[in-house]
């Protein structure tokens, strides 16, 4: 627990250092970064707010997701986690911006496996999409705690090669 208590401050220091903000997308991880990013250090300073879109209904309302492509992958795709993270920026006008989709337990629209696609926007441009892959077994809390510390790692990794280059 207290590498991610550093890893928040390191990332919220960061953040206020650049002037910058964040905002979030979540679907597979269902509010654990915005819990994070709420426990930051000056949060309101740098955080400006998030949504957990779990459906595909709320996906295609509220991030503009197109509705077609998403019934083909079941909204789990890197172009899905993509639109997903630009149009979160947008709404909530945040410089970053953090997206995740996925599985955290296996059903047969995941090949019965468990993995995500999350994707960071910077400025209004992609500039990170991954897919991190679990073992099926995994619980789904502790898929979710996974895929949350692991995100949080990479944005930290993601915004200092940006920050370094202001």
């Amino acid at each position: 627990m207290e590498f991610q208590k550093n890893l928040l401050e390191y990332i919220s220091q960061s953040l206020m250092t650049a002037d910058e903000t964040v905002s979030i997308a979540e679907s597979v991880t269902s509010g654990c970064l915005q819990l994070s990013f709420s426990q930051m250090p000056n949060a309101s300073l740098i955080y400006k707010g998030g949504m957990t879109a779990y459906t595909l209904p709320q996906k295609v309302k509220l991030l503009n997701v197109d509705r077609t492509e998403a019934e083909e992958c079941d909204c789990v795709s890197e172009n899905i986690a993509e639109t997903m993270a630009l149009n979160v920026a947008k709404l909530f006008e945040s410089d970053w911006s953090i997206a995740t989709t996925g599985y955290c337990t296996p059903i047969r629209n995941s090949s019965y496996k468990i993995f995500a696609y999350f994707s960071f926007s910077y400025k209004g441009e992609i500039v990170l999409t991954k897919k991190l892959e679990l073992h099926p077994k995994t619980q789904a809390l502790n898929a979710q705690l996974y895929y949350t510390e692991f995100i949080l790692g990479c944005f930290k990794s993601e915004m200092n090669q940006f920050l370094i280059l202001k």
